[in-house]
């Protein structure tokens, strides 16, 4: 029986660039919330992946971007962090045949990292010209030397086991730092908390998706029919957001609790009861106290 390997391998990049779909689809479960919108991961979110003889523990990183606020700069401080004390980066990027300024710092920083560096070139099924694949990978390796440069399509899962292949060929013999039932570490809170913020994400437009910091207050089980019954305390920024998170008659709130307990009966295997509330906190994106009360800072 060969040697058993594992690593930590954290996937970096730009905001919507698929870095959440990959997590859950390298895992084989939804642990990390998605959204057509920029910025929906806030925080690093460990997903553990198991094999017959290796165990490799991915982590997703807020996509990486110029900050406009407090809550900006935390999320760009645990974006950077990824590119330290790790085994290998994934560095995933849209197919797009062009570079901008924040992906050359983005590079630039990954130039200073001592461990393997994989470029995964997400969403090749979009690209009307296939050939162009090949322009965007010779545009990467002008600046920096990759472990492996694999094109995939997340949403049409493609060449996603290839990728897969090429980081366990690189992993060193260690230890399986989770139990083999364990797919994330997030607590069973977070992971509440996080899908209800996704069905704001979805449902809701202009600035309130961004506006929202989502907690579950309370969390128990009913002890004679073992469904969960979940508080969750919704922030909002100023008063107007209030109601049209509510919406008419409730109509708005209902539809997100309902999609949100769809998706957690399915995660959890259990039925789900989910009581929301909102209430407002004046800027708290912009208040380093607030935002170390909802753990963004130490």
């Amino acid at each position: 029986m060969s040697e058993f390997k594992s690593g930590f391998i954290a996937i970096v990049g730009r905001p919507n660039v698929g870095k959440s779909s990959l997590l859950n689809r390298l895992v084989g479960q939804k642990i990390a919330i998605i959204s057509p919108k920029p910025q929906t991961t806030r925080n690093t979110i460990r997903g553990i992946l198991h094999g017959d003889n290796y165990q490799i523990v991915f982590i997703d990183t807020p996509g990486i971007h110029n900050p406009e606020n407090k809550l900006g700069e935390a999320m760009q401080k645990n974006a950077y962090q990824g590119l330290r004390d790790n085994d290998a980066i994934l560095y995933l990027v849209d197919a797009k045949p062009f570079l901008d300024e924040t992906d050359l710092e983005l590079i630039k920083r990954l130039k200073a990292c001592k461990c393997k560096i994989f470029l995964g070139i997400n969403k090749i099924d979009l690209l009307a010209d296939k050939s162009a694949i090949d322009r965007i990978i010779m545009m990467y390796l002008e600046h920096l030397e990759f472990q492996a440069v694999v094109p995939i399509s997340v949403r049409e899962d493609k060449n996603i086991e290839h990728l897969l292949k090429e980081i366990t060929e690189v992993l060193e013999p260690g230890p399986a730092y989770f139990p083999e039932d364990t797919v994330t570490d997030q607590p069973e809170r977070a992971i509440i908390a996080e899908v209800v913020r996704e069905k704001i994400m979805l449902y809701t437009k202009e600035e309130i998706p961004y506006s929202v910091i989502v907690v579950t207050e309370d969390l128990k089980k009913n002890s004679e029919t073992g469904q969960m019954q979940a508080r969750i305390q919704i922030y909002g920024e100023r008063e107007s957001q209030k109601g049209i998170i509510i919406g008419k008659h409730g109509a708005m709130l209902k539809k997100i609790g309902t999609a949100a307990r769809k998706d957690l009966n399915a995660i959890f295997d259990n039925k789900f009861h989910l009581e929301l509330w909102v209430k407002i906190k004046k800027d708290w994106r912009k208040s380093i106290a607030d935002l170390k009360n909802f753990g963004f800072y130490e």
